[in-house]
């Protein structure tokens, strides 16, 4: 088949393969079947949307908590306070999508009765890219919020100690005949795993992403792996991911900041946290109205006058759900060296591979 430009060392593979593999390599971890087709659904989704930062990169990362760092394969996640809109929930350290699963079927399912409900989540780990929950939350004719603390990358507006995370958050909302827009931002200039990306490719990050160990802004991944993430906006961004963090940690009693760990020696198992919050739209307006609103103020968007040399403009989760379509007809691309380290783990795990390898294209 034909490439993609910039894909000459990439290899397509289809959805269900790739998620059957990874699935049963994370089986292998001790995880119950269920809970590691989730798990790995999570991942395939961002390598779907093109979020590879947030997709089948992580298998190795995810298979050396679950069998050294200490997080609990058997994790049970469960709801340790209800107070009517009002949800605590303990990961039970287990991965962070088996506890944001639970708390997202419960925040849909409460905000049926009460129309607003919101669910804090402590005891949890690396939740993955945050518009798989509130797409499923949108998917339910609800405006869904998710919010996650993070390992401290970045540092307070003119400092240089690593004491705050990029802490993400998404927000998405039913759309018309165009699909749900959909947010999903880390509050850094860029995600860690994506600078990971481009050091995997030995390619220079874009300027602007990061600042080595000293605070001097770099284009080159590994410094930019050893020093500081720039904030998005200064200290508005660092502003941002204070708050984000504040609530989804703060409000359950998980760890916040240098409390959930750091890079140099990793996540503290168990100490994450996440929020997710599901607005019915119904109780403010019939939901037919409502999206047939927000394919107009999407029209306008998107028809609005363009700079010169700009071919088009994107709301949010465009271009994602271009890249998805796309995937879901060709196959998810994979780069050679994902593929490798995903086999590696993989057989010392005693995971046949054979079927995705053949399967690539």
């Amino acid at each position: 088949m034909a490439r993609y430009p910039g894909e000459e060392n990439e290899r397509r593979f289809p959805e269900s393969v790739l998620r059957d593999t990874v699935a049963r390599v994370f089986a292998a971890c001790g995880m119950t079947d269920g809970d590691a087709v989730t798990l790995a659904d999570s991942l395939v989704h961002a390598d779907r949307r093109g979020i590879h930062s947030h997709g089948v990169l992580r298998v190795p990362d995810y298979v050396k908590k679950l069998t050294e760092d200490g997080v609990d394969p058997r994790g049970h996640p469960r709801i340790v306070s209800d107070a009517g809109a009002a949800l605590v929930i303990d990961g039970g350290n287990a991965m962070g999508q088996i506890a944001g699963t639970l708390a997202v079927d419960a925040v849909i399912d409460r905000a049926r009765s009460v129309n607003v409900a919101f669910a804090a989540v402590r005891g949890s780990n690396h939740s993955g890219a945050l518009d798989w929950y509130t797409m499923r939350i949108a998917a339910q004719g609800m405006i869904g919020i998710a919010g996650s603390n993070a390992l401290p990358t970045m540092a307070p507006w003119g400092g240089v100690d690593k004491i705050v995370g990029l802490n993400p958050i998404s927000i998405a909302v039913p759309g018309g005949e165009h699909g749900p827009i959909v947010l999903d931002v880390a509050l850094g200039a860029t995600a860690h795993g994506k600078i990971r990306v481009y050091a995997q490719k030995d390619q220079q990050i874009p300027e602007g992403w990061a600042f080595d160990a000293s605070g001097v802004p770099t284009t080159d991944a590994a410094a930019a792996l050893d020093g500081l993430i720039q904030p998005i906006g200064g200290h508005k961004g660092i502003g941002l991911a204070l708050m984000v963090g504040l609530l989804a940690s703060v409000l359950s009693g998980a760890g916040y900041g240098t409390e959930s760990g750091n890079m140099v020696d990793g996540a503290t198992p168990g100490a994450d946290g996440q929020f997710y919050l599901a607005i019915n739209v119904a109780a403010f307006r019939d939901i037919a109205d409502f999206t047939a609103h927000i394919s107009r103020v999407a029209r306008q968007y998107r028809d609005s006058r363009r700079a010169d040399g700009v071919e088009r403009l994107y709301l949010p989760g465009d271009l994602e759900a271009e890249v998805a379509e796309r995937n879901r007809r060709d196959g998810i691309p994979l780069n050679d060296e994902a593929v490798a380290l995903i086999v590696e783990a993989a057989t010392k795990l005693g995971v046949d591979t054979g079927p995705l390898l053949q399967a690539a294209r």
